[in-house]
């Protein structure tokens, strides 16, 4: 169920070369072996090699990426939380 104000997210995947996700609220950390941003539906990360940032709208909302896409992950808000937030938060 989606939240008001909340934006779409959809991820594409074209021939694990290529990713699209729409719904980005931010990029976390990107390096050659993974992606990890916060999206409208939680925390994405994308693993593979190669991968580079192609283009980023922070504005709109969407990311591509470009390399060997080996497997995506969402995250829990549980997960992305310390473990003194977690205790204390």
């Amino acid at each position: 169920m989606e939240r008001i104000n909340e934006l779409p997210h959809h991820v594409i995947i074209e021939g694990r070369a290529r990713a699209t996700i729409s719904g980005v609220e931010d990029v976390e950390s990107f390096d050659e072996g993974s992606v990890t941003m916060r999206t409208s539906r939680g925390t994405l990360i994308i693993m593979g090699s190669n991968l580079r940032v192609d283009r980023l709208s922070i504005d709109k909302g969407e990311l591509n990426v470009e390399g060997q896409v080996d497997s995506m992950q969402y995250l829990d808000d549980t997960e992305q939380r310390g473990f003194w937030a977690r205790l204390f938060g």
